[in-house]
């Protein structure tokens, strides 16, 4: 496989990289931490590597350093179609090149002959209640497929370390290919017939997951490209990403890995946000049983506010931008549906809830993220999400799907590298404390409540 070839070269010069690093400087320090970054879920610590992407304060994510509308330019795409195709997305965050629109394609044929899911992978799915989350379901179904796995079979079988990526990159390939084929499904069983829906021969992979479901548009596919380029990474400190991160540095296989981090995108602070983003936007319409003017809009999101409530997609941890992922999104909304009700709610929201945070004075980053827009996109092809469907909603498997590209391209490098299993060390609120009084030349009184406590 020409993929297997272009990592494998690859592999000696950066091995020698890392050793002189840790052999010559690994004593020179990177970052320092602060109590507040403990207690606050270790928020800026630069203690993980990734060369897959970077979020940049100014210019938003990129992956492998290209920026989003460069990728849109760049990257491959099949005649008479706006995106590129996943394909070539794939091989850039694998190899570390944009790839030739041949070695793209090698991709998507490398998909279509491993795209066939186990049977049982529908029982499973079948057999819970009905009621079950759309995300359960997703990362139920990825587990279930651990059975497969090429690296544990080849670990049992005893494997040189040096070459526990290359199983790695067969579990990569062999999840990515069945994805958009399970999330199809769960939503076929949720909100259609049930039915399986192969996919077709001459579609690409992320064109499948629209005809899967029963779209059959060129300007769904094209969205759907799009959808899934902006969100397969995003750096390695995200909770679905560090979680897979975590796991797979046990050797857990793909499979165990990513199902992990699928739970942890499920939750509301990470993947589900797109969700509740969505919902706010539905709340508003309704209330107004239209799109309202600027000034009931402005007066809606200071009453969201003074109730303690956040603005769902809007404010980031890293950017201090507009995010380049709602920007293009945006731009294919513009073209695509610029007269639809929650497209133009959208844009006035955009208009108006960044003044109203800068005036609140609370946000560092007043400006939209990507899931400030996806939802509505997704609505207008007939993609229903959110409380008035059912529990758990379906954008997020989307975002999944997509995610499942980054976190695997990570964990195949993680093991062509020899990443050791990840293990932090924990401290008591005590030693922080005697930290805190040490150097501040302070004693902390305990509370009666905790004066028993004996510490480490």
């Amino acid at each position: 496989m020409n993929l297997i070839t272009q990592i494998q070269d690859q592999l000696p010069a950066w091995r020698a990289r890392l050793k002189r690093l840790i052999t010559e400087y690994g004593q020179v320090k990177v970052a320092e931490i602060n109590i507040a970054q403990i207690l606050g879920g270790i928020r800026d610590v630069k203690a993980l590597v990734t060369d897959i992407s970077c979020v940049d304060p100014n210019q938003g994510i990129r992956l492998r350093g290209f920026t989003i509308p460069e990728l849109l330019e760049l990257l491959p795409k099949s005649p008479g179609n706006e995106m590129p195709f996943l394909g070539g997305l794939y091989y850039l965050l694998l190899v570390g090149r944009i790839p030739t629109y041949e070695e793209g394609i090698e991709i998507e044929q490398e998909w279509k002959k491993r795209q066939e899911v186990p049977s049982y992978v529908y029982d499973v799915i079948r057999a819970m209640p009905k009621e079950t989350s759309a995300m359960a379901l997703f990362s139920l179904a990825i587990l279930a497929m651990e059975r497969e796995s090429h690296f544990t079979k080849a670990y049992d079988r005893g494997l040189k370390k040096e070459d526990y990526w290359i199983p790695t990159l067969e579990d990569s390939l062999d999840l990515s290919a069945r994805a958009p084929q399970i999330a199809a499904f769960i939503y076929n069983h949720k909100f259609r017939d049930g039915q399986i829906v192969e996919p077709k021969e001459e579609l690409d992979w992320a064109a499948n997951f629209g005809y899967m479901i029963g779209i059959e548009n060129e300007r769904y596919y094209d969205l759907s490209r799009l959808y899934f380029i902006i969100h397969s990474d995003h750096e390695s400190g995200n909770v679905s990403a560090h979680t897979t991160y975590l796991v797979s540095s046990t050797l857990s296989d793909v499979y165990y890995a990513v199902s992990a981090g699928m739970n942890g995108l499920a939750g509301p602070l990470h993947g589900r946000a797109n969700q509740e983003a969505m919902e706010w936007l539905l709340d508003v319409y309704q209330k107004y049983q239209g799109v309202p003017t600027k000034e009931q809009l402005t007066e809606y999101t200071w009453e969201t506010l003074n109730a303690g409530k956040v603005i769902p997609g809007y404010g980031h941890a890293i950017l201090r931008i507009t995010d380049p992922r709602f920007t293009a999104q945006m731009e294919l909304g513009e073209k695509y549906m610029p007269e639809y009700d929650l497209f133009r709610l959208a844009k006035l929201v955009y208009e108006v809830v960044p003044d109203v945070l800068r005036q609140q004075g609370k946000a560092k980053d007043p400006w939209p993220n990507v899931d400030a827009i996806s939802g509505v996109l997704q609505r207008y092809y007939g993609i229903l999400d959110g409380k008035e469907n059912f529990p758990g909603g379906f954008y997020t498997v989307l975002f999944g799907v997509s995610r499942i590209l980054g976190v695997t391209a990570n964990t195949v490098w993680a093991r062509a590298l020899g990443a050791p299993i990840e293990r932090p060390k924990s401290v008591t609120t005590r030693m922080l404390e005697n930290i805190a009084a040490e150097q501040k030349g302070v004693e902390i009184p305990l509370h009666e409540l905790y004066a028993h406590e004996r510490g480490c």
